[in-house]
C-alpha cells in the first residue's frame, strides 16, 4: 500500500529528527516538493526524552571550539550561518517559554514537545509532507534518487540523509546512514560511543561498588582536554556532566586525571592546620570538602592515613598529589546503549561544508549526528542538528 501521496519529489529526506526536520521546513520554504521519511512511530522521538523531558534544545555558549571532528573547520559554516540566537527567535516566535539552567544550556519550561510541535507546525506551513513507520530498504541513482521503501518505490532530484548516529538503538538508531554513505563511495571516520559513561574493571568496581550515588564536583583531565562539572560514582564505574564530556575525546586504554579539589590548594590547607599544631588527621580535613564515604575509601585503598602534624612535607605533596591528579584507567564505556551521541562518522572532506552536498554525489547531502561532527553535552548537538539542516534546506 502506497504511503505517499505522489510517487516523484523535489526533495526527500530519510530521518525525522532534529536536523531533518529543519531541513525539511527550509527546503519547503523554497517551494520544492518535500518528503520527510521516518522509520519510527513518530518523528523526533531524540527530542523529546532529551533534558530530561525539557529538551536542551540549544547552547548561549555555541562556538567551533565547542565541536570535535578530524576537520575542526567544518562546523564554522553552518553555525556562523544559522546560530543558536536564530533558533532562539524561532522558539520565542512560537511562544516557548525557557530558561537558562547552567553553562548556558537553555532548556524548556514546560516540556520537550512544544519543540516538536514547533518544528510540525513549521513543517505544516511549509508543505512538508511527512510519513511515519516507513522503512527505505534500497537507494539507487540514475538521473534520479530512486528508493525502494515499506510504502512503494519513490523518487528524487535530491536526497538527504539525516539519520543520525546508532547512540541509543532503543529509540530506533541504526547505522542507515553510513551504509548509504558506503555504498556511494564515501569515506568514514572512525565512531564510536561518545559523551557516554565510563565502565570499571573488577578490580576498580570492588573499592567503588557500594559508593554508588556520590557525586562530588571535579575537574576531568584526558590529553589537551578538560571539563568542570560534576562526576558520579555508578554501580558500574563513573559517570555525571565531567566524565561525559571527557568520554568524546577518551580512546581505550588512556588514563583520565580527575582533580577531586578544583580550586583548592590542598598543600596550603594542610600547612595551615599542621602549623596550629592540630591533631586532627588528614582524611579528616579532606572529609571538610568532599563526602567522608568518598574519603576513608581512597585512604583505606590507597594512602595512609595519620595526623596531619605526623606527616613529613613528602607524605602531604603525595596526598595532595593523588586528590589533585588521581588517575584512573577506565575498562572502557558503557556503549552506544546509553552514548547521547555517536563520534565520528562520514567524513567531512566528502561533504560541502557551504551547501551539505556530496562532493563525489550530487544531489546527496548529509546533515547533524551522521556526519563527523560531534558537540559537547549541554544542547551543542541539537544546535548542529539546527544549524546544519537549516543551511542544507538552502540547496537540496
Amino acid at each position: 500500500m502506497r504511503n505517499f501521496s505522489k510517487s516523484t519529489y523535489d526533495t526527500i529526506i530519510i530521518g525525522g529528527g532534529a536536523a531533518g526536520m529543519m531541513c525539511a521546513i527550509e527546503v519547503g520554504k523554497r517551494d520544492r516538493s518535500v518528503l520527510l521519511i521516518e522509520h519510527c512511530k513518530k518523528v523526533g522521538k531524540k527530542i523529546l526524552i532529551s533534558g530530561g523531558g525539557r529538551c536542551n534544545f540549544t547552547n548561549l555558549g555555541t562556538a567551533p571550539h565547542t565541536y570535535h571532528s578530524l576537520n575542526e573547520h567544518f562546523c564554522k559554516s553552518a553555525l556562523s550561518r544559522y546560530t543558536q540566537h536564530d533558533f532562539i527567535e524561532l522558539v520565542e516566535k512560537h511562544g516557548i517559554e525557557y530558561y537558562e539552567k547552567t553553562l548556558g544550556q537553555l532548556f524548556c519550561k514546560d516540556s520537550s514537545r512544544e519543540i516538536v510541535a514547533m518544528l510540525l507546525k513549521e513543517c505544516r506551513d511549509a508543505k512538508v509532507e511527512i510519513v511515519c513507520e516507513c522503512e527505505v530498504t534500497k537507494v539507487k541513482k540514475n538521473n534520479l534518487f530512486e528508493l525502494t521503501t515499506s510504502g512503494g518505490s519513490l523518487q528524487s532530484t535530491s536526497l538527504v540523509i539525516a539519520s543520525g548516529g546508532v547512540s541509543i538503538p532503543k529509540m530506533g538508531a541504526t547505522g542507515f546512514g553510513y551504509e548509504i554513505a558506503t555504498q556511494f563511495g564515501l569515506e568514514l571516520t572512525e565512531r564510536k560511543a561518545g559523551l557516554v559513561p565510563f565502565v570499571f574493571d573488577k578490580r576498580y568496581l570492588e573499592h567503588f561498588v557500594d559508593l554508588s550515588g556520590i557525586s562530588v564536583s571535579a575537574e576531568v583531565r584526558c590529553r589537551e582536554m578538560e571539563f568542570k562539572e560534576n562526576i558520579l560514582i555508578t554501580h558500574r564505574g563513573v559517570s555525571g556532566p565531567a566524565i561525559l564530556q571527557i568520554s568524546s575525546y577518551w580512546n581505550n586504554g588512556e588514563t583520565i586525571e580527575i582533580d577531586l579539589l578544583p580550586g583548592v590548594d590542598l598543600e596550603r590547607v594542610f600547612e595551615k592546620r599542621k602549623n596550629t599544631n592540630d591533631r586532627v588527621e588528614a582524611k579528616t580535613v579532606l572529609a571538610e570538602f568532599l563526602p567522608k564515604r568518598l574519603v576513608d575509601r581512597i585512604f583505606e585503598t590507597w594512602l595512609e592515613n595519620k595526623p596531619i602534624r605526623q606527616l613529613t612535607t613528602k607524605e602531604l605533596e603525595s596526598i595532595s598529589e593523588f586528590f589533585h591528579h588521581w588517575q584512573l584507567k577506565p575498562a572502557g564505556t558503557e556503549g552506544y546503549r546509553t552514548a547521547e551521541v555517536t563520534t565520528g562518522g562520514v567524513n567531512t572532506n566528502e561533504i560541502s561544508s557551504k551547501t551539505f552536498e556530496a562532493r563525489k554525489v550530487p544531489g546527496l547531502y548529509f546533515i547533524g549526528e551522521v556526519l563527523d561532527v560531534t558537540g559537547w553535552l549541554g544542547g551543542y548537538n541539537f544546535q548542529w542538528a539546527w544549524s546544519s539542516g537549516h543551511c542544507a534546506g538552502q540547496y537540496a
